[in-house]
């Protein structure tokens, strides 16, 4: 009884659902930005007008755009409650695990390649993109916690990402398509590029169905699904291909438009429960309601202009992924576990070992070096970590100022350095070279302290700005300033960077209850937040001129082009203030690793001691912004790699600064080197090698 209960409350649900479809498909047919009123439609269905214009507006844009709106809106759907099923885990999705931006990159490679602008060729390399990014992500997601997969997806996001940013950085002409398609938009949707997709999406859809009985054989275990004659493996690869086929079809036809799988495989677990089949249909039907009410607002919210349908929809989609991210699921799926255990450990990070015994005893205990009346406790492990590393910092800046498109030989540019070289090398090192290499040093230091400070604080290796919003946040701010205001550069605004960075980070620790046991929540509110102000800047990029687009979208993705002593200073400054402040604070830092009650029995002020150090990593990571941009992963490997290097009894606030100056300084050096006659932006590069750098910390952490 109780069954046949379920089941007609599940089909009043559907059936509400594809009213509430067919309302929306007849409200976008009767809105739009311009001044056709929905009267003036009407009369041309009714055959009561035969205005051209009217003729035009409704069967070339208003229909078109309303079917993309529900096919798109339904295989997204589709593609997020198949991954959440196959992977049972409630954050999957294809814009959180990365599979749009596989896609996206397969388009970016077609219009660069081979001239795609049909929605025939636009599916074509959206399908390579899109299998390749869904077979690693099933591949990893064997096995892993909700939390490991969604940061998984980031690392993949960001080294796709990157690789599309170095393309487009290469070809103007397709960045001026791009900054409009990755919004998301639905506007202007052609009849043939629809028609192009349809067999890609029925061709899924039916995959889909045929994966129905399989999934929910599945969802019980592999082993259970094998004793019932099932057999997981084909039912992953079932799955892979139409998830491949629906998402690639849905980034051809509309752009790369992210939580909308999330949102609709989560409703439809709430509406729908286990039963698969019931679940199948009601995620196409409620990411189909969803993307077109969304597409109906665009229209509206700002008229005559129009909002971008992917920003909309983060704005909905950011807030439940929050949701998903507290639900005891989530915490189920090992998320805390991933956490606890990441705290106060070693990690194992590094994709290699040192070669010979650390020149350091194993057993690190304190020595006391005395001077007359002054003595001084030091641990010689991290002493010697932090001198090898500011070694490397220097070797890095010696090779920042030879190497270039114009060569110079390392003795050369030593000489130059003190002013005995030729007057061109020296001129070229002293002007040019030199003051770009300041500028990432003291940047590269910020990032890698302020890294550091939020992993100490939250006691997890993986919370750092780039993942906890706090980057994204300075970014915003910037673009907001640089909007209002007449300034030449956007560096010229870096003194609101720590402003938005700090705005940012309240809300992320509002949103996610504090920094307690629950890490994982923090960084799951990051990721949210993250999309959130990346749609914005999008959209800023979208609305600004193809020229002063371009400049801003460079820094957007971390560049020191054209950087000097100028816009270095005010973070040199912010260093020579907090370093020293940290370095005090070294050993209340260490006890925060151990927990609030730690701090507390040892009569320190647990409250006001997250505060400073929050405070301390928000200023230094929104100074480094303002120089550089969002220049990624580099907050998250230096102090992993100090660490590794220092020991676990250490806070290697010293060695993370100097860390992460030379990965900023020799990021910045390939990226000027490994392209005769181009330069590749610093954000590039470190968004292309710190991807695989997260993964292989993911899938190495055996603790996790």
């Amino acid at each position: 009884m109780l069954t046949q209960v379920r089941r007609a409350g599940v089909r009043t649900v559907l059936t509400a659902l594809g009213l509430a479809l067919i309302l929306l498909a007849c409200a976008s047919m009767l809105t739009g930005a311009g001044r056709i009123g929905p009267g003036q439609v009407i009369a041309y269905l009714l055959g009561e007008s035969a205005d051209a214009h009217l003729e035009m507006v409704v069967t070339t844009l208003r229909l078109p755009r309303t079917a993309a709106a529900v096919v798109v809106g339904a295989a997204l759907g589709i593609s997020g409650m198949l991954l959440q099923t196959v992977t049972r885990n409630p954050l999957a999705e294809t814009g959180l695990l990365g599979v749009n931006s596989g896609a996206a990159l397969g388009v970016v490679l077609g219009i660069t390649l081979a001239g795609a602008q049909t929605g025939g060729a636009y599916l074509v390399w959206a399908l390579g993109g899109a299998l390749a990014t869904s077979a690693v992500v099933l591949l990893i997601a064997r096995g892993a916690s909700p939390l490991r997969l969604v940061l998984a997806g980031a690392a993949l996001s960001a080294t796709l990402g990157g690789l599309t940013s170095a393309i487009l950085m290469s070809d103007t002409t397709t960045y001026d398509l791009y900054r409009f398609w990755v919004l998301g938009s639905l506007a202007g949707v052609p009849p043939e590029r629809l028609a192009a997709v349809a067999p890609a999406f029925a061709v899924g859809l039916a995959v889909a169905i045929a994966a129905v009985r399989p999934l929910a054989a599945l969802s019980l275990g592999d082993d259970v699904a094998r004793a019932i004659g099932s057999r997981p493996a084909l039912t992953r690869i079932t799955v892979t291909a139409a998830v491949t086929l629906l998402s690639a079809a849905a980034v051809a036809v509309a752009g790369p438009i992210g939580f909308l799988g999330l949102l609709s495989g989560f409703f439809a677990r709430a509406v729908a429960g286990a039963n698969v089949g019931a679940r199948l249909a009601a995620s196409g039907l409620i990411g189909a309601v969803v993307l077109l009410a969304a597409d109906v607002l665009a229209r509206v919210v700002i008229r005559p202009y129009e909002a971008p349908v992917s920003l909309l929809v983060a704005l909905v989609g950011g807030p439940v992924l929050i949701v998903v991210a507290r639900s005891r699921a989530v915490a189920a799926g090992a998320g805390d576990r991933l956490v606890r255990r990441a705290a106060g450990r070693r990690p194992r990070a590094l994709p290699w070992r040192l070669p010979v015994r650390p020149p350091w005893p194993r057993t690190d205990r304190p020595r006391v070096l005395r001077a007359g009346p002054v003595s001084l406790r030091v641990r010689v492990r991290p002493a010697v970590a932090a001198t090898l590393l500011a070694v490397l910092a220097g070797a890095a800046v010696l090779a920042g100022v030879a190497a270039g498109q114009a060569g110079a030989t390392v003795a050369e540019a030593a000489r130059a350095l003190v002013g005995l070289g030729d007057p061109a090398t020296t001129m070229l090192v002293h002007e040019f070279r030199l003051p770009r290499v300041a500028a990432g040093f003291v940047a590269g230091a910020a990032l890698g302290l302020s890294g550091c400070l939020t992993q100490t604080l939250a006691r997890n290796r993986l919370a750092t700005p780039d993942l906890l919003g706090v980057n994204q946040g300075a970014v915003v701010a910037i673009l907001v300033a640089g909007l209002v205001s007449a300034a030449p550069t956007m560096f010229a605004h870096w003194w609101i960077g720590p402003l938005g960075s700090a705005v940012a980070a309240l809300v992320v620790l509002a949103i996610a209850g504090g920094t307690g046991t629950q890490g994982y929540r923090i960084i799951v509110t990051g990721l949210a937040v993250t999309a959130i102000a990346a749609a914005l800047t999008e959209t800023v990029l979208a609305w600004r001129g193809l020229t002063a687009a371009t400049a801003v979208y460079v820094w957007s993705i971390g560049s020191l082009n054209g950087r000097g002593y100028g816009v270095a200073l005010p973070v040199a400054i912010g260093l020579a203030i907090l370093l020293p402040a940290t370095i005090a604070a070294c050993r209340r830092l260490g006890l925060m690793r151990f927990g609030d009650e730690v701090v507390t029995a040892l009569g320190m002020n647990a409250a006001r001691a997250r505060l400073a150090t929050l405070a301390t990593a928000v200023a230094l990571a929104g100074l480094a912004v303002g120089v550089g941009g969002p220049i990624a992963f580099v907050a998250l490997a230096a102090p992993v790699i100090a660490s590794r290097l220092a020991g676990p009894a250490a806070v290697p606030l010293l060695g993370s600064a100097f860390t992460g100056a030379a990965l900023v300084v020799a990021a910045d050096t390939l990226g000027r080197v490994v392209v005769s006659g181009a330069e590749i932006p610093v954000g590039v590069v470190t968004s292309v090698l710190g991807g695989p750098f997260l993964l292989w910390t993911l899938l190495t952490d055996r603790n996790g």
